[in-house]
């Protein structure tokens, strides 16, 4: 019973945990008052809109929340920081990055979102 208990909870613990989708994820460590950020923001929701359940993407702001940005170790942004869905580190780019790029980007790591504009 005791071994069914902590099983129980730690299903419980996964499906709370943001690998638990088992998705491939991209980060975005910026801020909302870097010129890159704000030009990246529009295009990040649509990313984010357009392959829910496919891809997660997530935005941190860096001067909002230091402590979470400093686990990323970032000297400059925006930085995107891309994972395998076993939360793996793949790739990391500094500066803008455009749609067509992450999306290609993607592809050149193995995963093809059907589409890159």
């Amino acid at each position: 019973m005791k071994n069914l208990m902590m099983i129980l909870i730690f299903i419980l613990l996964l499906s709370t945990s943001g690998w638990a989708e088992n998705l491939p994820k991209m980060i975005d460590l910026g801020a909302d008052k870097c010129v890159p950020c704000i030009e990246m923001a529009p295009m990040l929701k649509k990313l984010t809109k357009d392959f829910e359940g496919k891809m997660d993407v997530q935005f941190i702001d860096v001067w909002e929340d230091s402590k979470e940005a400093a686990k990323y170790g970032v000297r400059m942004i925006p930085t995107q920081i891309f994972y395998a869905p076993d939360g793996s580190e793949l790739f990391r780019h500094i500066g803008f990055y455009s749609r067509t790029e992450i999306l290609t980007k993607w592809k050149e790591l193995g995963y093809d979102f059907g589409e890159t504009d």
